[in-house]
């Protein structure tokens, strides 16, 4: 497994539930490829086409996403990656705070969990990026696209957020996040 696993899997949970909320640009090319294609994810998350393939297959093979029977398109097994966020992740690519930086906010400073927790610090968490706008402590993303690839689709934006929460936070903060993430995941 590797993190850009998961940063795919919630991508595919993003699709399902319809076109990507902010903006109708997706990152694909004028003569759209089909979104749930390694060529369509590859596109609009940044990642190669060959990791994107070599991706879903080990997701398929740890049982965090299935092929469609009819359409033979990947689709996550949207309970066991709610359950492997809650309860492996964390240990599996732990998020460590890093220098002060400009970025995307992520985990408690993102919408999902905006104003929602008093922090006991002064400074945010931010994904690193040369085009963000606030300043916080840099947290690295699950793989490296991601501040982009959230520009074009505020779901997956959110769910990466909240991943981050649950990667970082404390008992009642993670508890919070992960609230949210069955909210949001799970609700299909």
């Amino acid at each position: 497994m590797k993190s850009q696993d998961i940063v795919i899997l919630l991508k595919l949970a993003s699709l399902e539930l319809g076109e990507p909320e902010r903006g109708v640009h997706s990152g694909l090319d004028a003569h759209h490829d089909d979104p749930f294609s390694a060529r369509g994810l590859g596109a609009s998350l940044g990642i190669s086409k060959t990791e994107v393939n070599a991706s879903i297959n080990r997701s398929v093979s740890s049982g965090l996403a299935i092929k469609d029977r009819n359409s033979g398109r990947p689709k996550p097994n949207r309970r066991n990656l709610y359950n492997f966020i809650v309860h492996g992740l964390k240990f599996v690519f732990p998020a460590m705070p890093g220098a002060m930086t400009r970025g995307v906010p992520t985990a408690f400073a993102a919408a999902p969990l905006k104003g929602l927790l008093v922090s006991a610090g002064e400074y945010i968490y931010v994904w690193p990026f040369a085009n963000g706008k606030v300043k916080g402590q840099s947290l690295d993303p699950l793989f490296k696209s991601v501040p982009e690839a959230t520009q074009k689709d505020a779901r997956l934006y959110e769910y990466l957020a909240l991943v981050d929460a649950i990667r970082i936070g404390n008992q009642r903060e993670a508890g919070l996040a992960v609230e949210r993430m069955s909210e949001r995941l799970l609700k299909k």
